[in-house]
């Protein structure tokens, strides 16, 4: 599965997680993606969309 939004084309980010003795292990973190029915084009399709573009009306979702 790609983990890339298909409106904003937002992917996933690294960083790093801290223990208590604050020893750095790479870490990744991944957007919010939702698989759902939206129209692309004139065709409905199955893409993966993160929360954000959803909640901000980004996409068109089918019905």
């Amino acid at each position: 599965m790609a983990k890339v939004c298909v409106s904003c084309g937002r992917g996933p980010s690294f960083g790093q997680s801290r223990s208590h003795s604050m020893v750095a292990t790479k870490r990744r973190f991944d957007p919010n993606l939702q698989k759902i029915r939206i129209v692309k084009g004139k065709s409905a399709s199955r893409e993966y969309v993160c929360t954000r573009c959803i909640k901000a009306g980004k996409v068109v979702k089918a019905v």
